[in-house]
C-alpha cells in the first residue's frame, strides 16, 4: 500500500487528485443549475421550493451530499497544498518566475488567487441558503415547503450579495477556463486532435454555465427589485 500513498502524494498524483475532483464538481455545477432555473418560472416560488424540499429530504440526495463535500474537500486541500510546493520550488528567484510568465497566461498563474474568491464565496452562499434552510425558522409556502425562494428574492435584492455573486461566477469562469482542459490534460487525454476540442467544449462550458449562474441575482436585482 506504500506505493499507493507515495502516489498519491506526489506532485503527479495531486494533480490527478485535482483533475477528477474538479471535473467531479464541473458535473455538479451542470446539475445545480438546471434546478436553480426553476426560480425563473414565475409561479411565485412554488417550483423551486418543491425542488429545495427535495434536494433536502431525499435519501440519494444526502449520500451525494457527502460525496460532493468530499470532492471539494479533496480539491481544496490538493490545491493548497500543490500551490505550497510551486512556491517552495520557485523560492524568490526572478528568472523562474520570468520564465513562467512566458509561459502560462493569466488564469493559469492566477488560480489559487481565482480559488480563494470562489471560496469566500461558497461560504456565503452556503450560510445564506443552506444553513438558513435547514437550521433557521423559514416561512411556508401555499404547498407547505419550506419557503427559501423568499429567501432568493431577498438575497438578490440585496446589492453587495448580488455584487459578489456576480464576481465569484467572474473568478469561477476564469478558474474554469483553465481548469477543464487542463484537467483532461493531467488525466492523458493531451493530443493534437482532440486537446482543440476540448479547449472548445472547455470554453463553452465555462461561459454557459457562469453566465447561467450570473444571470439569476441580475435578472432578479434588476426587474424584481
Amino acid at each position: 500500500m506504500s506505493w499507493i500513498n507515495n502516489t498519491l502524494s506526489s506532485s503527479i498524483g495531486r494533480k490527478i487528485i485535482m483533475a477528477i475532483t474538479g471535473l467531479f464538481l464541473c458535473s455538479f455545477l451542470v446539475v445545480h443549475l438546471i434546478g436553480n432555473l426553476q426560480l425563473f418560472k414565475g409561479d411565485g416560488g412554488l417550483a423551486f421550493n418543491t425542488y429545495s424540499h427535495f434536494m433536502s429530504t431525499n435519501p440519494m440526495i444526502r449520500v451525494a451530499e457527502i460525496i460532493l463535500v468530499a470532492g471539494f474537500g479533496f480539491h481544496i486541500y490538493e490545491a493548497l497544498v500543490l500551490t505550497r510546493r510551486n512556491q517552495s520550488a520557485r523560492g524568490n528567484q526572478k528568472y523562474v518566475v520570468d520564465h513562467i510568465g512566458q509561459n502560462s497566461d493569466w488564469k493559469s498563474r492566477n488560480m489559487g488567487v481565482l480559488g480563494s474568491v470562489i471560496l469566500v464565496f461558497l461560504i456565503v452562499h452556503l450560510y445564506n441558503f443552506y444553513y438558513r434552510y435547514h437550521y433557521e425558522p423559514l416561512p411556508f409556502d401555499s404547498q407547505n415547503n419550506k419557503n427559501l425562494y423568499a429567501v432568493v428574492m431577498t438575497s438578490f435584492q440585496t446589492w453587495w450579495y448580488v455584487a459578489l455573486y456576480v464576481l465569484a461566477q467572474v473568478a469561477l469562469c476564469y478558474h474554469l477556463l483553465h481548469g477543464f482542459a487542463s484537467g483532461f490534460q493531467t488525466l492523458g487525454l493531451n493530443h493534437r486532435k482532440y486537446t482543440p476540442v476540448i479547449k472548445a467544449v472547455g470554453y463553452g462550458f465555462s461561459i454557459i454555465v457562469c453566465a447561467g449562474f450570473a444571470a439569476m441575482p441580475l435578472y432578479f436585482f434588476i426587474f424584481k427589485s
